[in-house]
């Protein structure tokens, strides 16, 4: 959540250089988030695959970044 970021939507390939997860395992963490309503893709997707991971981008829905920002806090 914290590569996605907050603010701006971020690039499939942007999150993968930053995080190192294999491709894979990054379009199935992704489309978890997309599942829970977490993240939503731009393009508008209800799934991605690993072929449309650079091309998509991602950001947190905006109904969730207050509770997201207070859950990473506690966290920490």
């Amino acid at each position: 959540m914290k590569t996605v970021g907050f603010a701006d939507a971020i690039s499939g390939a942007q999150i993968r250089e930053h995080t190192q997860i294999p491709p894979d395992d990054l379009t199935d963490i992704l489309n978890g988030l997309i599942g829970a309503g977490y993240v939503e893709s731009r393009p508008y997707h209800d799934q991605i695959s690993s072929t449309d991971l650079a091309n998509t981008e991602f950001e947190v829905n905006p109904s969730y970044v207050h509770e997201l920002k207070e859950a990473m806090l506690r966290a920490w």
